[in-house]
């Protein structure tokens, strides 16, 4: 059976009787068609960014001494690669200058290659920079302060001294950690590990960030948490505007692998009973016909169809509650 939207009006006196007014559509209806989208299914999950841990770089001295300029005197300050933390003297790094300077001026005398890179090497070793290696032949001159500068674009994560202080070899004084990349580790539970060979795309979203994050690279940490059941999958994210931090909260949209869909807009089915309808266009203009259908819901505004239409079938997308209301007056469903 079809429902026919029409509405008969009584005709005045003065017209022919024999002619019927009437109006076809008694509201707007609007139509939509079934289209056929390449779409994904989204679940939501829940992570927190961490620190990237390829990008911690910890600065501890090979050698021992006293701190006499603090240039990353507070925490978490921003760095460039290259920019000065700190300008120590140590008496051991001093001797070695002494000794590769003295070295040289007696190499240009008697020609001994081997003994002038044996004491540049031992500079190195100390991890001195090659730059203040070649200032103490192009001064002559070995100065009795060293320079320690950052190797990273980066924060100030860990200050371990302070200026006038001590300190001895393979102490930590710094602790540099670059943002430009960050970890997002979200917690799942046993049974969504199945889903992750069928996902190839994450979508990350931020409080106060606008911005949506994407990525697809992905690892799986080989651990169970035996109290809370959850495995933990780690996600690598872009940050080159550093607008990340460690410890930010963040919804993760995880993208089933996409493949090709029938869909229609939420607007146009209808529920009832645990069953979905849409109400198919007719033959004739006014004609309406419920047609079950079996859905799948894709996001707040979507349908993927499984069975019961075809792409380019026309359907109705609003006013389904009258069309509910006639098809059960009618006895239709």
């Amino acid at each position: 059976m079809k429902i026919i939207i029409k509405l008969f009006m009584i005709t005045l006196p003065l017209i022919a009787l024999a002619k019927e007014a009437t109006v076809e559509q008694l509201f707007s209806v609007q139509t939509v068609k079934v289209k056929k989208e390449v779409r994904s299914e989204r679940i939501k999950n829940y992570g927190y960014v961490t620190m990237d841990q390829s990008r911690m770089y910890d600065i501890s001295p090979r050698f021992g001494g006293y701190v006499v300029t603090l240039n990353a005197d507070k925490i978490y300050k921003k760095v460039k690669k290259g920019q000065a933390l700190a300008t120590v003297y140590s008496p051991e790094v001093f001797k070695a200058k002494d000794e590769y300077l003295n070295t040289y001026n007696y190499t240009k005398k008697r020609q001994n290659k081997e003994m002038l890179e044996s004491a540049k090497l031992k500079l190195q070793l100390l991890g001195i920079d090659n730059k203040e290696i070649k200032n103490i032949i192009k001064n002559k001159k070995a100065s009795p302060n060293t320079t320690i500068y950052s190797p990273v674009d980066g924060y100030v994560f860990i200050k371990g001294i302070e200026k006038g202080s001590a300190f001895k070899a393979k102490q930590q004084l710094f602790r540099i950690v670059n943002l430009d990349e960050v970890w997002v580790e979200v917690k799942l539970f046993e049974e969504d590990r199945a889903r992750l060979s069928t996902t190839s795309n994450y979508e990350l979203s931020f409080k106060g960030i606008d911005k949506i994050y994407k990525t697809s690279s992905k690892f799986l940490y080989p651990h169970l948490d035996p109290n809370i059941a959850t495995l933990t999958l780690r996600l690598s994210v872009k940050n080159t505007s550093n607008a990340l931090f460690p410890g930010m909260y963040t919804t993760i949209i995880s993208l089933k692998d996409e493949e090709t869909q029938l869909v229609l807009p939420t607007t146009a089915v209808i529920r009832k009973n645990a069953t979905h309808y849409v109400f198919m266009v007719g033959e004739y203009e006014g004609e309406y016909e419920p047609l079950e259908v079996d859905v799948k819901m894709l996001d707040a505004n979507n349908y993927a169809i499984i069975d019961g239409l075809n792409e380019g079938d026309e359907v109705v997308n609003n006013a389904l509650f009258m069309m509910d209301s006639d098809a059960q007056i009618n006895s239709l469903y």
